[in-house]
């Protein structure tokens, strides 16, 4: 039964992906829950045009950006200290004086879902699995496009193979879990099976030494549950042995050490962490020697902006300016620079309708636990 309700979700994130192509996505196959955007979509987002300014601005004190800890908090925080300028510039444009602008990262993802709903956060930049658990509080209004990668495939062993993985010039809304053994002795073991072509058990899974998100994070829980799921018919909870990061960078310098054999990611994290691995990590040899993926899930939809419902300066109309200011921001370079922290590279607009299979992904983990 378990794996029907998985097969659904395979089908009812190509729906899903269907119904949103006239927004921003086409689907290539059964497989891929969203696909590159085209030139035509992203020649209408760059023709959009900008509203004329008021005759008087209206002012707004304080808006308030929350950011989900995916990197290290004070790399995010001294990453994105240019973007206060630009919504500050791209908002006064569209006919709002913005006081201050306040980049906060949460302790957590589910913090930042917490604050969207308390209104203490006016605008979050949050994945699609934290956007549906907080979505009674929040709205979403883009969705992120990010450079494609040289490898895109369901299968580990094609992704050891041509690594490393590069980034391309093909602009996609989706991407990819991967589960990456490291240099342990265990997690060599593990990837030399999969290279092989040998038989990966789930008693050579759970004998391994877990490194996993929070419960809310796609790449990093949610759809390698499913994945395993799909493989075993078992869950994250039951591995025996499965601790919580609080950054991706964390769970790489634990994998570097030796502490965790596999950690679970986005595709592809090795990217972020070339350089610490040999440097603040410890390593001598290249991460791309010492790291295989055993396992790759299904397509996630890109990560969201979402803005809170209860924000007392959030009305409709705010909500639209804002939108449109960071259409602005992902289509300059220097806005590209910034956004580069989450691997964004511009945004277009989204409707809830566009994360149904994360609802779906959703329910089904919660029908598990």
């Amino acid at each position: 039964m378990k794996r029907f309700f998985a097969m659904m979700i395979a089908g009812i994130s190509c729906v899903t992906m269907l119904a949103g192509c006239g927004n921003s996505a086409s689907t290539e196959t059964a497989e891929t829950p969203a696909a590159t955007e085209t030139a035509e979509t992203t020649e209408q987002t760059e023709a959009t045009e900008v509203a004329p300014a008021a005759a008087e601005n209206v002012k707004v004190d304080k808006l308030t950006i929350g950011f989900v800890p995916s990197r290290d908090p004070d790399e995010i925080v001294t990453a994105t200290e240019p973007l206060k300028e630009l919504l500050t510039t791209e908002l006064a444009g569209l006919g709002y004086e913005v006081g201050e602008v306040d980049i906060t990262v949460g302790t957590s993802y589910e913090a930042v879902g917490e604050g969207l709903s308390a209104g203490t956060i006016d605008v979050g930049l949050i994945p699609g699995g934290t956007y549906v658990l907080y979505e009674d509080g929040c709205d979403v209004i883009l969705t992120a496009t990010r450079d494609g990668l040289s490898i895109e495939s369901p299968d580990a062993k094609t992704w050891n193979d041509n690594k490393p993985t590069e980034p391309t010039d093909e602009q996609v809304t989706f991407y990819r879990g991967l589960i990456i053994a490291g240099p342990s002795e265990a997690g060599q073991a593990i990837a030399e099976k999969v290279n092989n072509g040998e038989e990966v058990t789930w008693e050579d899974l759970d004998g391994l030494n877990w490194s996993v998100m929070n419960s809310s994070s796609s790449a990093g829980y949610i759809y390698p549950s499913l994945w395993l799921q799909e493989n075993y018919e078992k869950h994250i909870t039951d591995l025996t042995h499965a601790v919580q990061a609080d950054s991706y960078g964390n769970a790489f310098a634990r994998l570097a050490s030796g502490q965790i054999d596999v950690l679970c990611c986005y595709a592809d994290a090795r990217r972020d962490n070339e350089e610490k691995w040999t440097t603040e990590f410890g390593r001598t040899a290249s991460i791309w020697d010492e790291t295989n993926v055993i396992g790759v899930t299904d397509g996630i939809y890109n990560d969201t902006i979402s803005v809170s419902k209860t924000s007392k300066v959030m009305d409709d109309a705010f909500k639209a300016a804002v939108t449109q200011a960071f259409i602005n921001i992902g289509n300059s370079d220097a806005g590209k620079e910034v956004i580069s922290i989450y691997n964004h590279n511009g945004y277009v607009e989204a409707k809830a309708e566009d994360y149904e299979s994360e609802r779906a992904a959703q329910e089904l983990i919660k029908s598990m636990q």
